[in-house]
């Protein structure tokens, strides 16, 4: 894949009644090492996605309106609300099941699929459920920056990386320096931006490698999430729910 690649997420169907944008994998996009899956979910008050399994990866998921419930076969449940984080590691297996909270009307967030190296594919699975208000966040000039993992966050993980969210008011200016070696992309849930001189708008994504410098632009008010993480460089077989 050439550098700076813009992709306009697919609308497709998941669960029990729920729609997601689907950044990759496509056609494509396969995965973008060390990341597998990268969706925008929509859940109705009557969609869900009902008790499936999953190993071989962890899953994060960020919600930016409404809630959802998490259950699994371990005994963990949590309920998060919007701009809080929930985190599995599927490790070598997990059942859980994932619903909307009860009143809170159409729940939309996004879920990212970090993949495990192969020394770790049998680790085992464990679940942690992070408020918004323990998300580390900061004022910027016209905007706000939440660190969803990396520096001060309390989510674990298990692969380097960062995520952040950024929202921007109209011509304000954000800069970003990803890691040299390390994948890199942006994913805009809301409103439209300039990235080095590329438009992008809502529902798609750019995707960097070995770049020493992102300039983004708010060319209206805006919400983006930013995300970089260290390739294990590792054979990835992707087989629905499972991560060999």
């Amino acid at each position: 894949m050439e550098n700076d690649t813009i992709i306009s997420a697919f609308e497709t169907s998941e669960g029990a009644g729920a729609r997601v944008l689907r950044a990759f994998p496509t056609r494509l996009i396969e995965d973008y090492d060390p990341f597998v899956l990268f969706d925008e979910f929509s859940l109705a008050p009557n969609a869900s996605f009902p008790p499936h399994p999953h190993r071989g990866f962890e899953a994060l998921t960020y919600m930016l309106e409404g809630s959802l419930r998490h259950q699994d076969i371990l005994g963990n449940h949590g309920e998060v609300e919007a701009l809080g984080v929930q985190r599995f590691t599927a490790g070598r297996g997990i059942v859980h099941s994932e619903m909307p909270g009860e009143g809170s009307g159409v729940s939309r967030g996004l879920q990212l699929w970090i993949n495990l190296p192969h020394r770790l594919k049998h680790a085992d699975p464990s679940y942690q459920c992070i408020s918004a208000e323990e998300i580390p966040a900061k004022k910027v000039d016209g905007g706000s920056v939440r660190t969803i993992t990396g520096p001060a966050s309390p989510v674990k993980i298990l692969t380097e990386m960062l995520y952040i969210d950024v929202c921007l008011d109209p011509q304000v200016f954000y800069e970003a320096e990803p890691v040299c070696g390390w994948n890199t992309f942006v994913y805009v849930y809301k409103g439209k931006v300039d990235i080095n001189g590329q438009h992008i708008e809502r529902g798609h994504a750019i995707f960097f490698s070995d770049h020493p410098k992102l300039l983004i632009s708010a060319v209206e008010r805006c919400g983006f999430v930013l995300l970089s993480g260290r390739p294990h460089g590792e054979p990835m077989y992707h087989n629905g729910p499972y991560v060999d």
